[in-house]
């Protein structure tokens, strides 16, 4: 009898643990953060309420009183009294526009030879993308990258609100009123005195101007960030909510010798986790350094996902969420005309679903984010690249795995396309598209083999002159459009086997979603076991039951 009492302790052990890893199991499917939450404190700590101290009214400054009548002659007062600005400047990203960690040479970089599946890349067509480069006048490929009068302090640190650069101007304001064909917009000369005289901390309004509206307009690009996020509340950003935070873009893309924190391709935004209480100089450009690896006080389980999970991919369920984002652009179905005019057609959300000049497009609000592992790293084709045509063209992919310790599974954009390569070099290729009327610029002649014929002699590369059009995708990190912690994601939208937001990601087992045989056919095996045993020992206690011994 002792044996089966030892036995029925050991079964009521092991259901007493089965049931206590249930209770675990249930907690960790919950949402709701704690408010007093580590992370949550130490993110306060560090960024709410960030006093500023201003030492100096540009207004009264002797040097902005003259007379000013370009950009450049204002840049020369700026370096008057900031005298190191415009050195520091020219060896960052924003200026050269090419990955500053790579070798020169191999032209990393949108400045370079790197392409996108968006307007592809900038050789031949500096004058139109270069409006929203921090310089003034680079035009073409004998631009002076030492020129430090060049450098344009406004367009980063001016507080008014008026000054603008011309869409077409290679990074120049007009000089008189002008009206934008393709917008309908009337560009007017800055007022140079009052805009040098406003000069202050960038704002999300001199960020956003540029970074909100690449490939060309609003929401282009990137999918998390767009002019929704001028004025946004925090249902739409936590962080940056004007009636949360309230944080401007530097705030977190923190800025030393004007080198500002963020990701620059191949070389990582961060290449430290650390949190500000371990190292109070460290970057804020990574949720860690404000909430540190532990941000969940009452539900530890989540705590166990940081080492695996970026923040932003429970926290940013979807992206574009006010306005939509490009999803697809196919530069195949380029050059229809209308009576032999070109035309453009507006769709689904007032947005141009095809257009003569650049082909068709798809737009999309509330898009999920795909997700790949991410170590902080992206590769990026060049035009010098071979490809493969029989298949889908990763034209940039996250580098990362789930052995990498620096990896975590992280939200993407994929933005998908078909832009023209090289049929006998199996190149992709650099098109003219910018450009005067029998200059091979498409925009102007609508001639493919005459443009990529333009644009890849100016890139100093080989055409074969035969082309054709291939399928493409390119990626953005999604980290903005942090939503509320009510709207994170739960834990079902991953584990589960049933559309789980991870079913593309293979390599390593995550519960629920996966299965393994041998874990299930033990697991069962134990629990059937232990069923079997508890009853087999009631029946035995049933029918061995002493009966009471009569008193005397």
């Amino acid at each position: 009898m002792k044996l089966f009492k030892y036995r029925f302790f050991a079964c009521k052990v092991f259901v007493f643990i089965v049931f206590l890893s249930f209770l675990h199991v249930s907690a960790a499917f919950t949402t709701v953060l704690d408010e007093t939450a580590p992370g949550l404190t130490m993110a306060r700590q560090a960024t709410h309420s960030a006093k500023l101290w201003i030492t100096s009214d540009h207004s009264k400054h002797e040097i902005l009183q003259q007379e000013f009548t370009s950009g450049p002659e204002v840049t020369k007062a700026c370096l008057y009294c900031h005298s190191e600005a415009a050195s520091q400047f020219h060896k960052t990203i924003h200026w050269t526009w090419l990955d500053p960690n790579v070798d020169k040479k191999e032209m990393i970089g949108k400045g370079g030879y790197s392409v996108n599946n968006f307007c592809i890349n900038l050789i031949s067509n500096e004058p139109r993308c270069t409006s929203c480069h921090a310089g003034y006048g680079w035009k073409d490929q004998t631009f002076d990258f030492t020129d430090q009068s060049k450098v344009d302090c406004l367009v980063c640190h001016e507080q008014t609100g008026t000054y603008k650069k011309f869409p077409t101007g290679a990074g120049n304001p007009v000089t008189e009123p002008t009206v934008f064909k393709e917008n309908g917009k009337e560009y007017l000369p800055p007022e140079w005195n009052k805009v040098a005289q406003s000069v202050g901390r960038p704002t999300r309004k001199n960020c956003g101007t540029c970074h909100f509206s690449g490939g060309g307009g609003d929401g282009v690009k990137h999918g998390d960030m767009d002019s929704s996020l001028m004025k946004p509340n925090k249902a739409l950003d936590v962080h940056m909510g004007e009636d949360g935070q309230n944080f401007d873009c530097v705030r977190c893309h923190t800025t030393v010798l004007h080198n500002i924190a963020g990701r620059t391709y191949s070389t990582p935004a961060a290449t430290s986790r650390k949190s500000l209480i371990e190292d109070d100089l460290t970057s804020k450009i990574t949720c860690e350094s404000c909430h540190s690896s532990s941000p969940h006080k009452s539900h530890s389980k989540m705590n166990d996902h940081t080492d695996k999970v970026a923040c932003q991919s429970c926290h940013i369920p979807e992206y574009a969420r006010v306005n939509p984002t490009k999803m697809w652009w196919d530069w195949s179905t380029a050059g229809r005309k209308k009576d032999g005019k070109p035309y453009e057609e507006k769709g689904e959300h007032g947005k141009a679903e095809y257009s003569s000049k650049k082909g068709s497009f798809v737009w999309e609000k509330n898009v999920k984010p795909e997700y790949f592992w991410y170590n902080g790293s992206i590769y990026s084709l060049t035009a010098r690249d071979t490809i493969d045509p029989s298949k889908i063209v990763q034209v940039n992919r996250p580098l990362g795995s789930p052995d990498d310790v620096n990896s975590r599974i992280s939200p993407f954009k994929v933005h998908k396309g078909k832009q023209p390569y090289d049929k006998e070099n199996k190149t992709l290729l650099i098109p003219h598209l910018f450009g005067k009327k029998e200059s091979g610029a498409y925009w102007a002649d609508f001639d493919w083999k005459k443009s990529l014929a333009s644009g890849m002699e100016k890139a100093a590369l080989p055409f074969s002159g035969e082309f054709d059009f291939v399928e493409t995708t390119y990626v953005f990190p999604t980290t903005h459009m942090v939503a509320p912690r009510e709207n994170a994601l739960s834990c079902n939208e991953c584990h589960t086997n049933n559309n789980s937001r991870l079913a593309n990601l293979g390599g390593f087992y995550m519960p629920g979603r996966d299965k393994s045989n041998l874990v299930n056919t033990g697991g069962w095996t134990l629990a059937a076991l232990s069923f079997i045993g508890v009853i087999l020992h009631g029946f035995i206690r049933i029918f061995t039951k002493s009966k009471p011994k009569k008193e005397k």
